[in-house]
């Protein structure tokens, strides 16, 4: 077994309310595609709840012990969009968890790749700050670890969620060893993400934000990838790649305005997966994020997990430029080949 799924029914338990977006049907319609579904051999992976000072490897201290607070209550508010019930610090312990044990995984050569099935997401939390149905920062958190607990030298974290990985950022915006790079609708929630913010001090080059306009296809984030992620990856070289994947590109998702679809986000782990077997011996974690159209999300989901697992059809597909790409791209690109050779 190649590929491990991080899976279990205690992350139903946290709930923001019976008609939040960010509901526990989503998990279900995907544990449900799993069983009924996905037919080649994995290893399961029980979560384990994260210790306090694991958190602590993003968040500080006294906003760990502000969510710890809600537990027991019915509902706490933290922003317009975010709340918690009497499960979620329990819950959201187990999220970033799952994570750290998926890492020892993927570390202790059990695995060589595997998504994390877990909510509630994570890549909107600042260090302070609950935000965008986020309480803790997974990817975060588990790419800090990596950096502490394995010595690593150089994470990249994808993120093609819709939305801005604002938390993710600014986590790392400061440290070379961590390179962010996200595709994400602007303008858009949470506002940031613009090609101007690049990161800051010795992590200057390191913050590499693409914002797109509505109506991006697969052949448009397939093109990005291929000519900007992939010569920028292989310039920096990392250890290990973690994707927060969210599926709220999916072209009929109610949050977004993207026209990406289920076999889309298949072809863009193929990518990937080509990418991690050149750099980083195809060691690589997805983690779900965002993705509020439940057949977007089950379907985007099966895709990813049977390119991970290598049971994907493989597509050869030639991407051609455009001058109405080109010329959106541009900024992008004026920016950045200051840091990158693209």
């Amino acid at each position: 077994m190649k590929t491990g799924i991080v899976k279990d029914k205690q992350y139903l338990q946290h709930n923001m309310g019976d008609y939040h977006v960010e509901s526990p049907q989503r998990l279900e319609a995907v544990y449900q595609m799993i069983e009924d579904e996905i037919k080649f051999p994995y290893l399961f992976i029980k979560p384990r709840a994260a210790k306090e000072e694991e958190i602590g490897l993003i968040h500080t201290p006294s906003y760990v012990q502000k969510i710890k607070e809600t537990s027991s209550r019915e509902r706490v508010v933290l922003d317009p969009d975010t709340s918690t019930s009497a499960q979620s610090y329990r819950v959201a312990l187990l999220a970033a968890g799952g994570i750290l044990e998926t890492v020892d995984k993927i570390m202790e050569g059990k695995i060589q790749n595997a998504f994390a099935l877990i909510r509630p997401p994570g890549h909107h939390a600042e260090a302070s700050r609950a935000m965008g149905f986020c309480l803790f920062n997974n990817v975060a958190i588990g790419a800090q670890y990596l950096l502490e607990r394995y010595n690593q030298k150089r994470i990249l974290i994808v993120d093609w969620d819709l939305h801005h990985g604002n938390g993710t950022q600014h986590s790392f915006e400061q440290s070379p060893n961590v390179l962010y790079f996200s595709t994400h609708q602007h303008p858009h929630y949470p506002g940031t993400g613009d090609s101007s913010e690049i990161g800051q001090n010795s992590g200057e080059g390191f913050t590499v934000n693409v914002p797109l306009s509505p109506g991006k296809t697969d052949e448009d984030y397939l093109y990005i990838y291929r000519n900007i992620l992939s010569p920028i990856s292989e310039q920096y070289q990392p250890d290990f790649i973690l994707v927060s994947a969210g599926f709220d590109t999916f072209e009929q998702d109610p949050l977004g305005g993207m026209k990406v679809t289920s076999r889309g986000f298949g072809a863009l782990t193929q990518e990937l997966m080509d990418l991690s077997q050149k750099i980083c011996g195809g060691k690589i974690l997805a983690v779900l994020e965002g993705g509020y159209h439940l057949r977007g999300l089950r379907e985007g989901v099966k895709e990813v997990l049977t390119h991970l697992g290598a049971q994907g059809p493989r597509t050869e597909t030639s991407i051609q430029s455009s001058p109405q790409r080109e010329k959106e791209l541009s900024p992008f690109m004026e920016t950045y080949r200051k840091y990158w050779n693209l």
